[in-house]
């Protein structure tokens, strides 16, 4: 039992003994599966605060010879696996934790050599008469060994990515790093030793030119999390089932804390669904865990639609992206989509892969988004704030007049953006119009558009403000009469969907008309059957 080599299992106890823990073993039925095959190379990507130590503990513990961990997972989910003991704490275990060896030395250019001494120790330690100090690498170690005594290595690198974040401009110790996972996993002779590989971090692995420095990885990541997607943080029954529990609302947490949609699974915050349930107060757990300064420099990146893309998926819109192109470091940002990209694998972006779209998964997120942009002090951001104040006060005081007036403005100013007679474009306006609503309000309800008229958006207020803050229910109708979207608004019913969520519901229909570009509103409010 070592520190690198073959840890005991306390680590994961610790998660084990705290008051909240949700069964992720599941995940180890997989890796059982995978092992000793081309399979057996796993990234598995994901924000901070997502559980990546927590997971690599668990693997440690289950697989490492160097404790004894049966009682300790023979009451999870894994110990009804047919093969929960043939794999049990039978491996020789290598965990690294990147981020501790950076901390620990006195300069980066002494990581990998500090990480080698460290595992070349420890191997000594446990078979002496194998390796000759001639030995100075640990694949080297690692494969003579194989030949020794046939024993193949678990290795588990948490923190995989720290050197590729923090030390972004120091391209001397990057290309060690890589080179040194390089020789550890790369190759013919790594499948002699490697069981299994398995590299957690918030990137994928970095990209030399347009392929993988490790391409024979399989990658689980936040754009396609793939069969792993359960075990990327709590899901969606596992959320329910802690709201019952703890006797929360979980449509309200769900408005909060959900939106990462990973294929079909959604996927939730652990930590601050955690914090929430211990805790009982809904509000922004994100900047205690990973603050919003490091994601600034980025929005001040001066890229061609950057800026309009990140204020229309705060309003409540979807941005098309392209993340082929990102080379998963942070120096090689060529464009707005890389700098999406990026915050997808941060976790401030959600990632629709069919739709090929990043969107703000949650209200968590859009308080922080928003706290970003206002520590830039755009002046588009200043802009579309102050008209979007004077639209939501007219449309809070049912001045009508006042609405088209404003909406007219927002439209023909934030045109110059894009093309004024599109009617994406004036769905747009809309989200950009109502900005200041999600002070107020929940991300807006959007249905999609049918025919020449757009569906609704509707605005769900925050449960603290539901007493002076009525739901809207906003349509707005190209080329026809604002009477006309009040009544296809009440046609719909939707008024009565939302009932249940709101108390006093105001019905606002816009209208606009492509030849005369005017704007006209009615608004209505609506009485409760």
């Amino acid at each position: 039992m070592g520190r690198f080599l073959n840890p005991d299992n306390s680590a994961f106890q610790v998660a084990l003994n705290s008051e909240i823990y949700v069964d992720k073993t599941g995940l180890l039925e997989y890796t059982n599966r995978v092992m000793g095959t081309k399979q057996g190379y796993i990234c598995n990507s994901r924000p901070r605060r997502f559980g990546k130590s927590i997971t690599a503990d668990m693997l440690t513990a289950y697989y490492s010879r160097g404790c004894s961990s049966r009682e300790m997972f023979e009451k999870l989910n894994i110990g009804k696996s047919t093969d929960f003991l043939e794999h049990l704490n039978r491996y020789d275990v290598i965990h690294l934790d990147i981020q501790w060896f950076l901390a620990t030395v006195d300069s980066v250019d002494e990581v990998i050599n500090f990480i080698t001494d460290s595992v070349l120790v420890e191997l000594r330690e446990s078979y002496p008469d194998v390796l000759p100090e001639e030995v100075n690498t640990v694949p080297d170690a690692l494969s003579r060994l194989r030949e020794e005594n046939g024993q193949k290595f678990v290795v588990i690198i948490d923190e995989w990515d720290v050197l590729i974040r923090d030390e972004s401009a120091n391209g001397k110790v990057q290309k060690a790093y890589i080179n040194f996972l390089r020789g550890m996993f790369k190759g013919s002779e790594p499948t002699k030793y490697i069981q299994l590989a398995y590299l957690t971090g918030i990137l994928p692995i970095k990209k030399i030119q347009t392929q993988s420095a490790l391409n024979n990885f399989d990658e689980f990541t936040m754009l396609d999390a793939g069969r792993l997607a359960p075990f990327v943080g709590f899901t969606e029954d596992e959320v329910k089932t802690l709201c019952e529990k703890y006797r929360m609302d979980f449509e309200q947490v769900k408005k909060w804390y959900d939106g990462y949609c990973l294929g079909e699974c959604h996927i939730y915050n652990p930590i601050a669904v955690v914090n929430l349930v211990t805790k009982g107060k809904f509000k922004s757990y994100w900047s205690e865990t990973g603050t919003y300064e490091a994601i600034v420099p980025l929005l001040n990146m001066d890229f061609e639609g950057l800026k309009t893309a990140i204020i229309e998926m705060v309003g409540g819109s979807q941005a098309e992206i392209d993340v082929s192109s990102f080379q998963n470091d942070m120096v090689s940002f060529a464009n707005r989509d890389d700098v999406l990209t990026y915050l997808i694998h941060l976790g401030y972006l959600g990632y629709d892969e069919d739709a090929e779209a990043a969107f703000v998964p949650n209200e968590e997120i859009r308080q922080e988004l928003t706290k970003a942009i206002r520590r830039n002090t755009w002046d588009e951001m200043i802009r579309f704030q102050k008209d979007s104040e004077k639209l939501l006060e007219a449309t809070l005081d049912m001045d009508g007049d006042a609405v088209g007036k404003q909406i007219e403005k927002i439209h023909t100013e934030y045109a110059s953006a894009i093309q004024y007679n599109n009617e994406n474009s004036l769905s747009s306006v809309l989200t950009v119009g109502y900005l200041s609503a999600m002070r107020m309000y929940f991300k807006p309800i959007r249905e999609l558009p049918s025919g020449r008229g757009f569906a609704d958006f509707v605005f769900i207020p925050k449960p603290e403000c539901r007493s002076y803050c009525p739901a809207l229910v906003v349509e707005l109708k190209w080329n026809k009469e604002a009477g006309t979207a009040i009544q296809q608004i009440r046609n719909k019913e939707y008024p009565a969907s939302i009932e249940l969520y709101t108390g006093d519901i105001l019905l606002v229909g816009i209208s606009y008309d492509r030849k005369s570009k005017k704007h006209q509103c009615v608004i209505e409010r609506y009485e409760k059957q």
